[in-house]
């Protein structure tokens, strides 16, 4: 599914947040992404959704190699991932149902199946009574799972989450990482950015851990599949 080949990226002024990363993610597994603040994760998750580009080496997702994927391609490789940020990034002025349902008016689904595929992300998330509801009278807790829903509701093949549970307490935290588990049980391959490795020990699902933009640790290699 994911295939890191000799990656490293620098950017403008110098700074190399990558350098020589190589690694292979199984399709339909979950892992742990590692490391200090400024490790290299966030930009890790920025290659793969194709916000970045990399400055050296090659990134094989499914099958396709993104070096040599124009522009103008990229929302076509895009519908096959879906992006948790810590901070949500939902819109204020739309109730919660038309903040999940916009991934799917993007990609040109008619009204009925928008509804019955909003409703069911919404469920899975819990949220099925706040359909209505606007972003800022949720929780915290809420507002990140209507980011989940958002980012599920295309039954996407890859689920990035960059710190989902930054801004959380321990408890929301577990129950947040639990439904990444759930979305992994039914074939999702789910990449997550933590610097939580209290909670991750917790849930069990194997780590690459990066230290200033380099691999210290694979349990991915260790197990023989990377």
């Amino acid at each position: 599914m994911i295939h890191f080949d000799s990656i490293s990226k620098r950017y403008p002024g110098g700074h190399e947040a990558l350098s020589q990363l190589s690694f292979r993610v199984p399709r339909g597994k979950m892992c742990y992404l590692t490391g200090h603040s400024g490790a290299g994760k966030s930009t890790l998750l920025k290659l793969l959704a194709m916000i970045e580009r990399p400055s050296r080496g090659q990134i094989i997702l499914d099958g396709v190699n993104l070096n040599n994927i124009s522009n103008r391609r990229i929302p076509y490789i895009r519908r096959n991932i879906g992006i948790i940020f810590q901070n949500h990034h939902l819109l204020y002025d739309r109730p919660v149902f038309d903040n999940v349902a916009m991934p799917l008016v993007i990609l040109g689904y008619r009204h009925k199946e928008i509804g019955k595929r909003v409703r069911a992300a919404l469920d899975q998330v819990g949220l099925l009574k706040k359909e209505k509801s606007a972003p800022i009278t949720l929780s915290g807790g809420e507002q990140q799972r209507v980011g989940i829903a958002r980012a599920i509701v295309h039954k996407p093949a890859l689920l990035l989450a960059d710190e989902p549970t930054g801004n959380l307490d321990p408890e929301l935290s577990l129950e947040i990482m639990q439904l990444f588990a759930r979305f992994n049980q039914v074939g999702t391959t789910v990449l997550i950015a933590s610097h939580d490795l209290e909670l991750i020990e917790q849930l069990g699902a194997p780590k690459i851990s990066l230290k200033d933009g380099r691999m210290i640790h694979n349990d991915l290699a260790r197990a023989g599949v990377a």
